[in-house]
């Protein structure tokens, strides 16, 4: 029997990809803030395009959350990252961005390390995290918070790729948390489980990165570094204390699908065009190409 856990990660990657576009849009209209400010969510939010992002994002995020309950870490958020390619498609054909052609080169890559990613994974349900886990997760969230604090201090490409891998890693942080969350045997143990509680702190935390770090540079490079900062730890985490799975035999599919993804991220971030966020001369726009952005 196929795993629902499929159907919801396909979904997961348009909606994000969708999300990607609508908020990317909305933060090129918002005045650029240099301190760790939570009011940068606040002005967000006066934007109709934006809050339309913010729901395809969450829309995202439950589906991400509903294809933990069965497939690995690794799988889910490396296929965040698949949001790039929708996010330039839809770019292309509305807003009639021009991609380069490292960057298409770079994408078809990344999503040849997906499909790799997607034969290898194999469906199983997660081992619970006991104390010791709660405690390494609230330190995490501390720690994320004071380095956020110095690191707004960083401007253009350098401020973008900083900020952007600690939103990376609060985004990891809070789907280690989902995995285990997502097979609760009740609401009511649901909405007990401290684990839900350092999500949710994750996910706010790491939405103020992520919108920082678009403000700076190179949207494609925040969001890539956040790929890329994110999709090593919750890999590690999985393999060695959830229960993710890998099809015996695939160990060597798996490995070569991970390293093809993280390098076309990564790649993303070295060859990404700065972005206009304000006002553009007429013309064809220059595309701000994001990628799956946000709650993760």
């Amino acid at each position: 029997m196929v795993s629902s856990g499929w159907c919801f990660l396909a979904a997961m990657i348009v909606a994000y990809g969708v999300a990607n576009l609508l908020q990317s849009v909305a933060v090129a209209r918002t005045t650029v803030h240099h301190s760790f400010d939570p009011a940068l969510l606040l002005r967000l939010a006066g934007h109709r395009t934006y809050l339309v992002g913010v729901a395809c994002q969450l829309a995202g995020f439950l589906l991400a959350f509903l294809a933990r309950r069965d497939l690995p870490l690794f799988l889910v958020q490396s296929s965040v990252a698949a949001g790039l390619g929708v996010t330039a498609i839809l770019g292309v054909l509305v807003l009639k961005w021009r991609l380069p052609v490292a960057e298409v080169v770079l994408l078809a890559l990344l999503f040849a390390g997906i499909s790799a990613l997607v034969l290898s994974a194999r469906p199983a349900p997660s081992r619970q995290l006991g104390p010791a886990g709660l405690i390494a997760l609230l330190v995490v969230l501390v720690v994320i918070a004071v380095l956020g604090f110095f690191a707004v201090r960083l401007h253009g490409a350098p401020g973008s790729v900083a900020l952007g891998s600690l939103a990376g890693l609060a985004f990891s942080a809070a789907a280690v948390a989902a995995r285990p969350l997502a097979s609760s045997p009740s609401v009511e143990a649901f909405a007990r489980n401290p684990l839900l509680y350092l999500l949710v702190a994750h996910s706010v935390v790491g939405q103020l990165l992520l919108g920082l770090a678009m403000q700076r540079g190179s949207t494609t490079a925040a969001v890539a570094a956040m790929d890329a900062a994110g999709a090593v730890p919750a890999a590690i985490v999985g393999l060695l204390l959830l229960n993710d799975k890998i099809w015996p035999g695939r160990e060597w599919l798996a490995a070569a699908g991970f390293l093809i993804t993280l390098a076309a991220v990564i790649g993303l971030t070295r060859y990404a065009e700065p972005q206009q966020h304000h006002r553009a001369p007429r013309g064809r726009q220059r595309r701000p190409l994001v990628g799956a952005a946000g709650l993760n």
